[in-house]
């Protein structure tokens, strides 16, 4: 009994630095941002208790919304297609090729790439006068685009429709911020999507070709139910990964509003620009807070429901 509690104490000492860590450094942060959340707080400090004021406010703030709005746009688009690429590529690369080491770096390399850098880079390309996506429009004899600069939703640009709110689709300028996302994220998903393929167990699809399964069939009744848990994993990930984007509005679009008229700006810029430019501590941090709400409760929703349609192999 005694060597027990000398080996939990011992235990306990080795977590002490990290527990320590983890409390200075995380949770009280986050306990004191909760505090000042309801104070009007400015850069010279606290100018008194306005409990939740700022909360209220914050229901009224139209800009708050506007970029709530534009922060799910940019999930609802950028998740499902870096999930769906990613996947395709891994089941690709999974296939006995040649060089297949070498497309793996290739795509993993903007992953360990500054996010900054990438994101002065891609504004260069997406530039309206001297950008490599409009050089290659331009040689195809198809009208160049305002990549960064336009409002229109992308599917009221394709139609040519005057489309209602909801269904105009995210600006062209947030899909460009989408068409990056899923460029940078993809070589970390192809990565956990390529282990998730490995652990597949060779049997499962040789039973299939016995019982006459073609390809599609072994893909849609084997792969995908048995790498289920791989994809829910990269869902969880990926949502919460894109609702904290925030550098590539900054670098891209910028100042003062965030892209034209507003239409790239996401909750994270929102928050900076109140908390850090503005000064509005105060009103910054319940910004915080609602956002991390949201985002619990859409990451419990996913656990909930979609967690249900996980197979995990026994």
């Amino acid at each position: 009994m005694r060597q027990g509690k000398r080996e939990f104490l011992y235990g306990m000492l080795f977590l002490l630095p990290a527990v320590v860590i983890l409390l200075v450094f995380k949770v009280l942060p986050v306990l004191l941002a909760f505090d000042i959340s309801f104070h009007e707080w400015g850069i010279a400090g606290d100018k008194g208790f306005v409990g939740l004021q700022n909360y209220i406010f914050l229901l009224k703030d139209r800009y708050f919304w506007q970029a709530l709005w534009n922060t799910f746009l940019y999930t609802l688009f950028s998740v499902p297609l870096s999930i769906i690429i990613s996947l395709f590529i891994a089941y690709l690369l999974n296939q006995n090729i040649k060089a297949v080491g070498f497309f793996r770096t290739i795509y993993f390399l903007p992953v360990v790439t500054s996010l900054v850098a990438v994101s002065v880079v891609w504004k260069w390309l997406y530039n309206p006068q001297r950008g490599l996506f409009n050089s290659i429009l331009a040689t195809l004899n198809l009208p160049t685009l305002k990549w960064l600069e336009e409002p229109r939703g992308i599917f009221e640009m394709i139609t040519g429709a005057d489309l209602p709110f909801l269904l105009e689709g995210p600006s062209l300028a947030l899909f460009s911020l989408v068409i990056l996302s899923v460029w940078k994220s993809l070589g970390y998903n192809i990565v956990i999507f390529i282990a998730g393929l490995k652990n597949i167990s060779e049997t499962y699809y040789e039973a299939a070709k016995i019982d006459g399964a073609n390809q599609w069939q072994i893909v849609k009744n084997v792969m995908l139910p048995l790498l289920s848990p791989t994809t829910f994993y990269v869902l969880i990930m990926t949502t919460i990964s894109s609702f904290q984007v925030f550098a590539p509005v900054w670098m891209m679009t910028g100042p003062p509003t965030g892209g034209p008229l507003g239409k790239t700006s996401v909750v994270i810029y929102y928050l900076f620009r109140k908390g850090y430019e503005e000064y509005q501590v105060g009103y910054g941090s319940a910004i915080a807070f609602i956002f991390f709400i949201i985002i619990l409760a859409i990451t419990l929703y996913q656990r909930k429901v979609t967690e249900k349609r996980v197979y995990y192999e026994v």
